[in-house]
């Protein structure tokens, strides 16, 4: 089984570059993020293509905001959209979808922002972080958390650390929610494989940076116990970040119990000529 994610920044304009990379890597299950359409909006846009394709679908969306998704070929059974009692800002936002797909609890998520250090969204973002751990921990044992988690879990994460001072992504508080997050049992699929390779999922479109490859790894699959012991690959897709018209984020790819393409290494392709640490 082949189970993505994939932060699209909007599913209206990444449409060109969405269906094709679906019937080029034929993924089982793909979690999507910041789709920014309402249910209806997004089934009038995709509802057929998809369906053509044998996918399921589960929508938790908004106009202009937010908005996830999951697509399935392997079944799509008991859909939660949003996080039972979770909070919101000041309502609660489309930021979360789970369902099971191929016996395996799948959690779509997009984590709020934070925005700055200390403000009203930085600690609804630590409140939503500690809804969905406790959401996670209910069950069932095999479940895995796909998403974009707007946080980098440590240094080698994030091209410069001193970049980042001051900002959100990486202060204690967050790092240390997504570690609480971890601790029932979650595994974080690349970094376990590749624990000392440079990896990046999200560069801003500004300044080259993507080409320099001056990065952040953001886009997480947590995979627990059951379901990490069927990992055979686990990459980045950086080929989908290239091009006309892409995301700044780049999909995340892990493969269950078969690996189509090998065990090629975890960014595909890699960067050229990626700068080296430092402002």
């Amino acid at each position: 089984m082949r189970v993505t994610t994939w932060n699209v920044n909007s599913v209206k304009q990444r449409l060109p570059r969405l269906l094709p990379w679906l019937d080029e890597r034929q993924p089982d299950v793909l979690c999507l993020q910041e789709t920014k359409l309402t249910d209806d909006a997004f089934d009038a846009l995709l509802g057929a293509e998809l369906s053509q394709r044998g996918y399921e679908v589960a929508t938790h969306g908004e106009a202009q905001w937010n908005g996830v998704a999951i697509l399935s070929r392997v079944g799509l059974d008991d859909i939660v959209r949003g996080i039972p009692n979770g909070p919101g800002f000041p309502h609660p936002e489309a930021r979360a979808v789970s369902a099971t797909c191929g016996g395996v609890r799948v959690h779509s998520v997009y984590v709020p922002n934070g925005r700055t250090p200390d403000s009203d969204h930085y600690h609804y973002k630590l409140a939503w972080l500690t809804a969905l751990r406790d959401m996670v921990a209910a069950g069932p044992d095999a479940a895995i958390v796909c998403g974009d988690v707007n946080i980098a879990p440590a240094d080698a994460d994030v091209f410069d650390p001193s970049a980042f001072l001051g900002s959100t992504h990486v202060t204690p508080l967050e790092r240390a929610a997504l570690a609480e997050l971890q601790a029932i049992g979650l595994h974080d699929v690349v970094r376990d494989r590749w624990p000392d390779k440079r990896v990046f999922t999200y560069w801003d479109y500004r300044a080259g940076m993507f080409h320099k490859d001056l990065g952040m790894r953001i886009d997480l699959i947590l995979a627990s116990g059951p379901v990490a012991s069927r990992v055979r690959a686990a990459w980045v897709d950086r080929h989908a970040r290239k091009g006309t018209g892409p995301s700044d984020h780049a999909p995340v790819i892990v493969d269950l119990d078969e690996a189509p393409d090998g065990d090629i290494g975890p960014v595909v392709p890699p960067p050229s000529a990626p700068a080296k640490r430092g402002r």
